[in-house]
């Protein structure tokens, strides 16, 4: 058999977002699936050079499957859909789908169509935890840090929300990131120093940006309440 190995297409990509160790699910867009018959095709999907699945004139054939993708593919050939079962971090890119058809003994390509995968992992519920040692006084620096952790992709920004007198500011200060080597997921964390109110109810809370698509995550408040020394 031969294989082609397709650099470029010509055709939109995709974009397909697909929760971690969860199926992904990868379309192959093929608009004359109707008037075709699968024994006469020849499909096969890539990532880079990497060959992910393949029908071969109706069969499945894994000989020439990459080894990371060996069991963890289905194709559904009524819906040409691909099945990526347990779609982890490494998983995410570009793929392929390539569909070739007989004419006349020869394979040709008839359809090619391209996924971007994009892989989620929830991040925990952002947690504020006091930094201050010791006792604290009125119109001292009240010093707060605020994480979260186990998440994917790399979230844009934290911000903290200090409420009083029906009025709210917003502070954005720096946040530290840092990524697991084994699993990928992101840790973030971003602390706060600000002075402690002395005669007014305080509620700060702390959002996690994920973006535009997946929203953003809040803490539970902080309530520093009107006589908090006694």
């Amino acid at each position: 058999m031969e294989i082609f190995f397709v650099k470029g297409t010509a055709g939109s990509v995709h974009e397909v977002k697909s929760f971690l160790n969860h199926t992904a699910y990868l379309s192959c867009y093929f608009p004359n699936s109707q008037n075709t018959d699968v024994k006469d095709l020849i499909v096969f999907w890539q990532k880079g050079l990497e060959v992910v699945h393949e029908v071969y004139y109706g069969q499945e054939k894994h000989d020439n499957v990459s080894p990371e993708y060996k069991n963890r593919t289905k194709m559904d050939m009524d819906k040409w859909t691909l099945q990526l079962l347990n779609a982890g971090i490494v998983d995410e890119g570009q793929y392929a789908c390539i569909i070739q058809q007989r004419v006349k003994g020869i394979p040709r390509i008839i359809h090619q169509s391209e996924c971007l995968l994009h892989i989620i992992a929830n991040y925990s519920q952002p947690e504020i935890a006091w930094l201050h040692k010791g006792e604290l006084k009125p119109n001292e620096y009240l010093k707060l840090c605020c994480s979260s952790s186990g998440g994917y992709p790399e979230p844009k920004q934290m911000t903290w929300l200090i409420s009083h007198e029906n009025r709210t500011r917003r502070l954005m200060n720096h946040m530290d990131i840092s990524q697991d080597t084994v699993t990928k997921l992101y840790n973030v964390a971003t602390k706060l120093n600000t002075t402690v109110p002395t005669n007014t109810l305080t509620n700060i809370s702390c959002l996690l940006h994920l973006g535009e698509e997946l929203g953003s995550l809040v803490s539970v408040p902080l309530g520093i309440g009107e006589c908090p020394f006694g």
